[in-house]
């Protein structure tokens, strides 16, 4: 098999966790990685055996030897840096959410459409085993239709303004940071909703600390909600009309599902040794393979979708960046 050769822009939290599962997978090597920082970009480099550091984002971009690139900069940046990597016919993984707005996303697409080159966005809970199976088992409703979605993600970290995940200008705060998990779940499952309802509360700095949504369908409905201000159990919760699905703890990643069905209780194990960034990666590869411009899971309509969604709620509760 033709071995991928990757690139990484931003050496973060999530990016030490990706190049780890980069190392599992077979048929691919990691060329280089950049950072602002060049002491950052060389130790990352000595800690996952990469061949090159770099401290210019456009430098990576430009390098002939390196063919994919994965993009795990602060959110605010995820357009200027697919655009650079399109630009240079690099196929570009950009960590979710995509961008900031839809404007953003449609920007990216029309740059990977008019240089022919691959993107897609990271959203990682797409790809893995415990969530495709229950995707696949809601779908052929097993348990009949889907009436109620609740899902969650809250965690409590040390209010820091510098930090990326409370700094607003980045698209800090809960809702672009981890409720996009919760709102992924329903769109994936239920579809586009119907109506939105929604309400939050905010920092001094004007970024979002709790975010509590209502996805109004037809037939059903999801309650999703995401903080900042406590731990919650990250579960999602699907009633349908003869049972319920529930995927476990930290349901948007690796995880277990329990169903629930005429009295009887069934928790399906799903064995994974990574960290679970090794499945979207190896479609990602497999999409280069092929020649692919566009995933066939992680298409650019679900992606517009989800950021417009995003965009509606933000307009819901007066969230501006």
């Amino acid at each position: 098999m033709k071995k991928i050769k990757w690139g990484i822009i931003g050496l973060g939290k999530i990016a030490n966790k990706f190049a780890e599962d980069l190392g599992t997978i077979k048929d691919v090597e990691l060329v280089a990685v950049a950072s602002r920082s060049m002491d950052n970009a060389n130790e990352f480099a000595k800690k996952f055996n990469a061949k090159k550091a770099y401290n210019s984002y456009e430098d990576l971009a430009k390098d002939p030897e390196v063919e994919a690139i994965y993009i795990a900069t602060p959110h605010s940046f995820h357009k200027e840096h697919a655009v650079l990597c399109l630009q240079n016919k690099k196929a570009v993984l950009c960590e979710k959410p995509f961008a900031m707005n839809l404007k953003e996303v449609a920007e990216m697409i029309a740059v990977a459409k008019e240089n022919n080159t691959l993107l897609m966005e990271a959203l990682w809970t797409y790809f893995l085993p415990h969530y495709k199976f229950a995707l696949e088992f809601l779908q052929q409703e097993k348990l009949g239709k889907v009436i109620e979605l609740q899902a969650d993600f809250g965690f409590h970290p040390t209010y820091n303004e510098e930090s990326r995940v409370f700094k607003k200008e980045v698209g800090g705060g809960s809702l672009l940071d981890i409720g996009i998990y919760p709102i992924f779940a329903a769109l994936s499952t239920l579809g586009n909703p119907k109506n939105i309802k929604a309400n939050a509360t905010f920092f001094e700095n004007g970024a979002d600390s709790t975010c509590s949504m209502v996805f109004e369908y037809e037939n059903s409905k999801a309650i999703l909600k995401s903080t900042l201000l406590e731990e919650t159990k990250t579960e999602a919760i699907f009633t349908c009309e003869k049972g319920k699905l529930i995927i476990n703890r930290q349901f948007h990643a690796p995880s277990s599902v329990t169903i629930i069905s005429e009295g009887k209780e069934e928790t399906i194990q799903f064995e994974n040794k990574t960290n679970g960034y090794n499945f979207e990666t190896e479609h990602f590869n497999q999409l280069i393979r092929d020649g692919k411009k566009e995933s066939n899971i992680m298409t650019f309509d679900f992606s517009k979708n989800l950021m417009k969604t995003l965009d509606d709620v933000r307009g819901v509760i007066g969230l501006k960046y």
